[in-house]
């Protein structure tokens, strides 16, 4: 059985009073600093069906009453899985929307309605072509209209909503920046359905759906705040540690117009459902010792002493009894002895979490290393979810492991193809159809195809896929760039494997569910290796992005082998990527990288050349891969450091995953 990944890095502690779920006068207890219900699940999944199962309740309930049921409806990443668990009632227990009603949330303006990134599209496609609703039950948020008709068919929505007595459930993401539908940080609680400027950072997350930020639309039409508060009950989706902060500014942070989802702490019905991740800033899970008494497992004594020791600012072994007794962790010297015991132990534990030898180290005593010493040359597989992945989460790593002999192979995931811009195409045909020519043969074929390609990136639209021919060449750029990565790094030629998984070859950004097929590509690739040791991606930011998507594909096969003899010796090592680092309490592996070695990193990186400069794909924030991996590797290397460890230039960090 593989042991839950969750509950392993995302503690959230137990209370001794552990009836508080049933008892509302202990669960007020302990949820005293959530201003919104706020439920935790262990997987955006179980929170998605929960949430679905409430829908159809009130479906089946507003049924029987001969009532219309009125829905609001947003769209994303965050609520995919909610109308996909509906999309399976209907279809296997006969779950009917004929009785429904829906309005959408928001809508990008102005964008054509079948555009691709168009959120009407998007849920049509998602939800409302997979069910029985009535076409004239959908009212939708028109981006077609000329603007100086926006004013009147926002009034003509308000009083749609009214005619049909009010929204009855609305479903929500929220962003990053706390926004809600569309109301961007500054909307005004008595907002109503309204054409809306996007903030800056809404349109670079949004660049990657666009192929680009200067195709992102500055504006949306998007239900106001005082719309969404009139909703009877109103459930807001959270996954991932992406979202770890801006849920708790929302659940427990001040009402302000800063964070536009601050205001349903107003609401008389309104739940927050996250799963571990996105509630892992949230007072009861990020502190629970400071609410009430809890069993002082070795993983919340060692998170507990981490954090006192970033309040007080002193370094572990400088901690005191007065220090514990001061700062709601006196139970822990009542339970597990004086302070300086406590520091002792949680300052050892840390200490040999170091090594410079990330694939054991031979002939040594390895009782208090985190990697085993036998056998000396192991096998080893790096997953690296896109084709630059490995060298900017672990490249450190993977040198010092391909240095030390290690027989390392790299399994890159999928092609990457959608990060390469068109530009790069265009330079790169260049460079073929001067290379063919030079060799004096006949090159009407490659011409002719490159003549193709020209036309169409001259006349593409922001929402087109692009053609076969383009994606091949932009996979061939990644696959080359991969290669030289690897080749810097001295991997073996033939240790550099393509495995282009299938759900990502869609020409899209939006990508199919996990297959078999996927999941059969990576059996086949661990079988082929019988590695000792598997580096894989362990990113939760998003339920359905590549990486997350990509380490599904990864357990599931490691679950179908496990049984395997030969699997009873590896390891599995699980990274970071460029967004987030894991917690120290919860690293097990931190492999010291020094300023020579973060060099040589930095220069592998670099040669991902289509990636910098600009990537198409940075998110939301707009330094290079190379400076955030530095950032966070110099920043973890800074942590140690102030806990008392010696100082190290950079540090890259691991969990493990256990599986048997």
């Amino acid at each position: 059985m593989i042991v839950k990944f969750n509950q392993k890095i995302s503690p959230a502690g137990k209370f001794k009073n552990e009836g508080y779920h049933d008892d509302p006068y202990l669960r007020s207890l302990i949820t005293k600093h959530e201003k919104i219900a706020t439920k935790i699940y262990g997987s955006s999944t179980e929170g998605s069906k929960a949430l679905a199962s409430e829908i159809a309740s009130i479906i089946k309930i507003k049924e029987l009453e001969g009532a219309k049921c009125v829905l609001g409806l947003a769209v994303g990443s965050a609520p995919s899985e909610v109308y996909d668990e509906l999309v399976s009632m209907h279809k296997k227990e006969g779950l009917s929307f004929k009785n429904v009603i829906v309005f959408n949330v928001m809508e990008y303006f102005p964008i054509a309605p079948n555009a691709l990134q168009s959120f009407s599209r998007n849920i049509k496609e998602k939800f409302y072509d997979r069910i029985d609703i009535p076409k004239e039950n959908i009212f939708e948020l028109d981006s077609t209209i000329p603007q100086e008709s926006i004013y009147k068919f926002c009034r003509g929505f308000e009083e749609q909503i009214d005619k049909v007595g009010g929204i009855d459930m609305q479903i929500l993401g929220v962003g990053g920046t706390g926004h809600i539908g569309l109301n961007e940080p500054g909307s005004s609680y008595n907002s109503l359905t309204r054409i809306v400027s996007l903030d800056d950072i809404t349109r670079t997350v949004a660049a990657s759906d666009f192929f680009g930020k200067d195709n992102v639309p500055r504006k949306a039409i998007t239900m106001g705040v005082a719309t969404i508060m009139k909703a009877k009950r109103v459930r807001i989706l959270a996954w991932g540690e992406g979202k770890a902060d801006i849920v708790q500014k929302t659940v427990e942070g001040t009402i302000t117009e800063e964070v536009p989802s601050s205001f349903l702490q107003r609401h008389k019905n309104c739940h927050v459902i996250v799963d571990e991740a996105a509630g892992n800033e949230l007072t009861r899970v990020k502190t629970p010792w400071l609410i009430d008494s809890v069993v002082w497992d070795d993983r919340l004594v060692k998170k507990a002493v981490v954090w006192l020791c970033q309040k007080v600012n002193k370094p572990i072994l400088k901690l005191t009894d007065r220090d514990y007794n001061d700062n709601g962790m006196g139970d822990i010297i009542a339970e597990k002895g004086s302070a300086y015991q406590i520091n002792i132990r949680i300052f050892n534990e840390l200490q040999h979490t170091i090594t410079g030898w990330p694939g054991g180290k031979p002939n040594a005593d390895d009782t208090y290393r985190p990697e085993r010493k036998s056998p000396e040359k192991k096998r080893v597989i790096i997953f690296s979810p896109h084709p630059d992945d490995d060298v900017i989460s672990m490249g450190g790593t993977m040198l010092r492991l391909v240095d030390q002999g290690h027989d390392v192979h790299v399994a890159y995931q999928v092609s990457g193809n959608l990060a390469v811009s068109d530009d790069d195409v265009l330079r790169y045909i260049d460079f073929i159809g001067a290379y063919a020519r030079g060799l004096k043969v006949d090159t009407k074929e490659i011409e002719a195809e490159h003549e193709k390609i020209r036309k169409f990136i001259a006349n593409k639209k922001h929402d087109q896929i692009d053609l076969p021919e383009i994606r091949r060449i932009k996979s061939l750029i990644r696959v080359g760039e991969a290669k030289a990565g690897c080749r810097y790094a001295n991997v073996k030629a033939e240790n550099v494997h393509f495995l282009n998984l299938p759900f990502y070859e869609t020409g899209g950004v939006e990508k199919k569910p996990i297959g078999k097929e996927d999941v059969k590509i990576i059996v086949e690739m661990i079988k082929e290796v019988k590695p000792h040791q598997i580096y894989a991606a362990g990113d939760l930011s998003d339920p359905h992005g590549t990486h997350r998507v990509c380490l599904d594909a990864i357990f599931q096969a490691i679950d179908i082998l496990k049984k395997e003899e030969w699997m009873k010796d590896c390891w599995v090592w699980l990274y970071r990527g460029a967004w987030h680092e894991w917690e120290i309490h919860n690293i097990e592996m931190a492999v010291p990288i020094s300023p020579d070695e973060l060099m040589r990193k930095r220069n592998a990186i670099f040669k991902h050349q289509s990636q910098k400069d600009g990537a198409m794909f940075l998110g939301g924030d707009s330094r290079e891969f190379w400076q955030r991996a530095e950032d966070r590797n110099r920043g973890t290397a800074q942590l140690y450091n102030d806990l008392g460890m010696a100082e190290y230039e950079a540090f890259e960090a691991f969990v493990r995953y256990e599986f048997l």
